[in-house]
């Protein structure tokens, strides 16, 4: 059976990444994508997380470079901060684009069973 010719070589969901698709970090860069900047505190309230997840979560996405993180204090108190890169919002933009063209596929797709392979 021929595919139609809107479906390309490939399925939406290669171009999710890994580092980004995880849903805590997602969340991490859409937060921060909507406020450039959040401190610690403020990300483990809005996406109720543990002290250690939210710390693991951010070493990789700054091992990405996909976001920014600044200690320093604010008063006495000794604070975390945390910015999106231009890389992470790249990677943030091609995420949610990946998303829409599965969303966009399931919408339009029947779910009548019909086989679909390469052979023709």
């Amino acid at each position: 059976m021929s595919r139609p010719d809107e479906e390309t070589d490939h399925h939406p969901t290669t171009g999710l990444d890994d580092a980004v698709h995880q849903r805590t970090r997602l969340g991490l860069l859409a937060v921060l994508h909507e406020t450039q900047q959040a401190d610690f505190r403020y990300l483990k309230r809005l996406l109720q997380l543990t002290d250690g997840n939210l710390g693991r979560h951010l070493e990789v996405l700054a091992q990405q470079d996909l976001v920014r993180i600044t200690k320093g204090y604010h008063g006495k108190r000794p604070r975390t901060w945390v910015e999106i890169t231009d890389r992470g919002r790249t990677a943030l933009t091609a995420e949610m684009s990946a998303l829409k063209e599965l969303l966009r596929r399931f919408e339009n797709s029947s779910p009548s069973g019909q086989r679909r392979d390469d052979s023709t």
